[in-house]
């Protein structure tokens, strides 16, 4: 990659700052120097303060809340191309509003079709992300999409547990294609959880199917956001006779009560990836960096090489 060395920039928002100077670390390059100035009104501008013309800038902002996140990302891509950048290329470890991928009651609307159309209107040519809520998402874009798994972050650290009687779960059934993934790699039996919701975040009912007694149980899911369904998913399996029981996700909203709930829980631990800030204490919870997994799709995509090889599975 040394002859592309300087064909590309690595810029990031506020709020993934951390992330971002981890992946230049991989990548042997300096963060670019992108100045937020805020107005004591909550408005905000954002500038480059270096030439990033005819250059590949790669913008690494997660859109968690709050929607500043968002909107700093989409200032930063409008500013990049005015700036004469060559592709601008957004890296959005977390894609915010993707649990609203549909319409599931009248008159809602299509959060996540907005945000795609909102960064492509203000002009991005790739967009690299992880762990979409629902795969569907890449078609609403109609830009290149790399799509990334934490399963390539999470899977050899379950592996690396080497536990005996292991079983997979899946907290509902939306994610159960994810834990039959994880179980058929680790080659052992998957359970599920059917839930039933009072509303949004509060889960009425849940019973497990499967067979959870003497075993070791990992419960996998793409993001923990309130965590009273996989806290509840937990107590339920340790009732049912379960040996352990163990939680792996993509991201990190935790939002609420939730690391409270996490801490009185039945989990031994909850393991999530970095795409998203955790600034709160709760022992239980382990975070793991994906800086590595996304320097070197950043390598491959400045090298215009096939990043299939950063599929585990």
């Amino acid at each position: 990659m040394s002859e592309e060395k300087n064909s590309f920039l690595v810029f990031s928002g506020t709020n993934t700052r951390y992330l971002a100077e981890k992946i230049c670390q991989e990548l042997g390059c300096p963060l670019g120097n992108l100045v937020v100035t805020r107005f004591s009104d909550g408005e905000f501008a954002v500038s480059y303060e270096e030439s990033i013309r005819g250059k590949d800038v790669f913008l690494v902002q997660s859109t968690f809340p709050n929607s500043d996140n968002l909107m700093e990302l989409l200032l930063m891509i409008d500013a990049a191309k005015r700036a004469s950048a060559n592709h601008v290329i957004a890296v959005i470890p977390y894609f915010g509003w993707a649990r609203q991928d549909r319409k599931d009651k009248p008159r809602v609307s299509i959060g996540a079709k907005l945000v795609a159309d909102m960064l492509s209107a203000a002009g991005i040519d790739r967009l690299i992300t992880m762990d979409l809520h629902a795969d569907q998402i890449q078609g609403f874009f109609n830009v290149p999409v790399d799509h990334l798994y934490a399963s390539n972050i999470l899977l050899p650290y379950v592996q690396s547990l080497h536990l005996e009687d292991l079983v997979i779960a899946s907290p509902d059934v939306g994610g159960s294609k994810r834990a039959n993934t994880y179980a058929k790699y680790l080659g052992c039996s998957l359970v599920l959880c059917n839930k039933t919701r009072a509303r949004a975040n509060v889960v009425e009912s849940m019973q497990i199917i499967g067979d959870v007694k003497g075993k070791n149980v990992v419960i996998v899911d793409d993001m923990v956001d309130t965590a009273g369904t996989i806290t509840k998913a937990a107590n339920i399996m340790l009732e049912g006779g379960a040996k352990s029981v163990r939680a792996c996700a993509s991201h990190c909203v935790m939002s609420g009560p939730a690391s409270e709930r996490v801490q009185n829980s039945a989990l031994e631990e909850i393991v999530f990836t970095d795409s998203i800030p955790y600034t709160q204490r709760c022992s239980k919870v382990k975070q793991l960096s994906v800086a590595g997994l996304f320097a070197e799709t950043i390598r491959r995509v400045v090298d215009k090489k096939s990043i299939s090889s950063q599929y585990l599975v």
